[in-house]
């Protein structure tokens, strides 16, 4: 007897609940009743013969036969989302559903003013952007144009690079009103430092530029790029930051003997180009991008 075939929407139903860790939140993640979601967790629990999450204090937790359909049921969402993104689109025109991926800071900071120029001189556009320190997979189609400060390796994509981040020590004019402006890096000792946490790349990269931001040395330690520039935005200490973007915030520039550029590239999958809503978002970032990062 053949084994029954598996519904894309309970599998919807299984990946939501991963997601979240309830019903309820699968729930309203998907946009339908607890009770219809509660059916098609048990109707996929039937389909494969055991149970795949076990109720505890936290929510939800997935059993290990869960644990090993996870790789699979991702796939099919990013395949599932591919083919809506398509399925969307009027290929006479630049309309429809574009997936754009990107990290944190130039995701907050840069790009949205970006989208808003995009989307005047397109209207039928819509636009899924991902932020995330993740490099979302361009050859497996799980974002349709990436913005990345590492030029993308994968051997179906096209790539452009649009120009440099030019890196530099920064601080609010308030805490160099408090504490005076450093001289010199040794005086780096006396003032609050911004820094990676855990990024061991990162910190020894850093290092290498002059600015010895080791736990011993900062006070305000942080992985991720958006916070470090929220953080050096509220005057908590000396920290690395753009110049494109401290310009624009009123950041303070010290110390200029550490300073470094970043490459900041554009990318798509070699198909895409072929498909007037990517090559539209495409060229536009690309242009827009060029003329945020040109020397000023």
């Amino acid at each position: 007897m053949n084994a029954p075939q598996l519904q894309w929407e309970t599998q919807r139903a299984f990946l939501a609940v991963l997601r979240t860790g309830s019903l309820s939140g699968a729930a309203r993640l998907l946009g339908i009743a607890q009770a219809t979601a509660r059916r098609r967790i048990e109707a996929l629990e039937q389909s494969v013969g055991v149970s795949l999450f076990v109720r505890s204090p936290k929510g939800l937790l997935p059993t290990d036969m869960a644990r090993e359909l996870i790789g699979h049921v991702e796939a099919m969402a990013v395949a599932a989302n591919a083919f809506n993104r398509a399925a969307s689109a009027d290929v006479a025109v630049a309309g429809g559903t574009v997936r754009l991926t990107s990290g944190p800071l130039l995701g907050v900071e840069v790009l949205p003013p970006m989208l808003r120029t995009l989307r005047r001189d397109h209207p039928q556009l819509a636009v899924e952007l991902s932020v995330s320190n993740r490099l979302q997979a361009l050859a497996q189609q799980e974002a349709d144009v990436a913005v990345r400060i590492h030029r993308p390796t994968e051997a179906t994509v096209v790539t452009r690079k649009v120009g440099d981040l030019h890196v530099g020590l920064y601080a609010a004019p308030e805490l160099l009103a408090e504490l005076g402006t450093p001289s010199g890096l040794a005086q780096l000792q006396g003032y609050p430092l911004i820094g990676p946490d855990r990024n061991g790349q990162d910190i020894e990269f850093l290092q290498q530029h002059g600015f010895d931001c080791s736990a011993a040395r900062t006070v305000i330690r942080t992985d991720d790029h958006l916070a470090q520039f929220a953080a050096l935005r509220a005057g908590l200490g000396i920290g690395v930051c753009p110049r494109q973007l401290a310009q624009r915030h009123g950041l303070v520039q010290v110390l200029p003997e550490v300073a470094f550029d970043v490459d900041v590239w554009i990318a798509m999958h070699q198909d895409m180009r072929r498909v007037p809503r990517i090559a539209a978002t495409f060229d536009a970032l690309a242009a827009a991008l060029t003329a945020f990062l040109q020397p000023r």
